[in-house]
């Protein structure tokens, strides 16, 4: 389906909801401009996460397209409704490893449920995790009527709904803020998520995330479990070819039309660049009112998908973490 070319539904890892890694943004504080806020939402069914998994925020500030900052959030088995979480922070060489290493920032702090945030705060960072409303505004049929059931263009004259398919969803957000300057920018960072299980005694890397609706180019779980497995730095050698098929299958795209468009947005490596001099705007970035399905489906068909009409969600707060409460 339509849907699934775009990565707005597909199958999550292992068929386990908790391990499926949903959007990352990246913005500066609305309250504070001097510091950087970082997201990593997962889990759509937003009940827990899973208790073998590390869910990562990745950071690169030096443009060698490896780890040099790393937030991994560890979560332990679920009791009589009660999740609670640890939080590491690792920087250089420890950042790269799989497993969950550094200053434990945190330990053992319930999983938040309800409408009232419980922010926490170590030296200079800020932190949340917990059930939020899912920021992300799409309109799922519209998206099927536009590309037809095949991904390719299909170009109805009103392919749009207007029903906004996410505006109950929530999701669980892993929510850093942290001074801009102690990121170490040279000029811009690049961000990524990343989901890692523990199976028979090793470390599995079984999802990511960068630049949104990338998956939506990865057709078959087969592709996908390959390409979540890949690091990015991997990402330009190994998926390129991929991803030129599919966008000469959706906007008729030649070769060179492709790679020029990739290198425009920087799809390849996948991962979310941000320069922190300029405003926050994908794909500078992200925040809560870029229309980042728009922005795919115009990429995916070369600037002839018609806009869905839709706006941002309201419920967005102006104040850490940023996120509106559950639904």
């Amino acid at each position: 389906m339509a849907d699934q070319y775009i990565g707005l539904s597909v199958n999550p890892p292992r068929g386990d909801q908790r391990l499926d890694l949903r959007d990352l943004y990246v913005f500066p504080s609305p309250s504070d401009p001097a510091n950087t806020v970082l997201i990593l939402t997962a889990n759509t069914n937003g009940e827990s996460l899973h208790p073998d998994a590390i869910y990562r925020i990745n950071v690169d500030n030096d443009g060698d397209l490896r780890t040099d900052i790393a937030f991994s959030f560890v979560f332990a088995e679920p009791k009589d409704g009660v999740q609670t979480f640890d939080l590491y922070l690792a920087v250089d060489r420890d950042a790269e490893e799989p497993q969950a290493v550094g200053s434990r920032l945190f330990s053992g702090v319930e999983l938040c449920r309800g409408p009232e945030a419980k922010v926490l705060r170590s030296g200079s960072f800020t932190v949340f995790c917990g059930i939020r409303s899912d920021p992300l505004f799409c309109d799922v049929e519209g998206v099927k009527n536009l590309l037809g059931i095949a991904g390719t263009q299909g170009n109805p004259e009103r392919p749009w709904t207007g029903v906004d398919s996410n505006a109950t969803t929530n999701v669980i957000a892993m929510a850093v803020e942290m001074p801009t300057s102690a990121i170490g920018a040279e000029p811009d960072i690049r961000v990524w998520g990343r989901c890692t299980i523990r199976e028979d005694g090793e470390w599995k890397h079984i999802d990511r995330v960068g630049h949104p609706a990338i998956r939506g180019f990865l057709t078959d779980d087969e592709t996908r479990a390959a390409y979540y497995a890949t690091n990015p730095i991997q990402d330009r050698a190994r998926w390129i070819g991929l991803f030129i098929a599919r966008m000469g299958e959706t906007g008729g795209y030649n070769r060179a039309e492709a790679i020029a468009a990739i290198d425009r947005e920087g799809t390849l490596p996948d991962m979310l660049t941000y320069r922190p001099s300029r405003p926050a705007k994908y794909p500078n970035g992200r925040t809560f009112t870029d229309d980042v399905i728009d922005y795919r489906l115009n990429f995916l068909t070369k600037g002839e998908s018609q806009a869905p009409g839709l706006t941002p969600h309201t419920d967005t707060l102006d104040e850490f973490p940023y996120l509106g409460p559950p639904h």
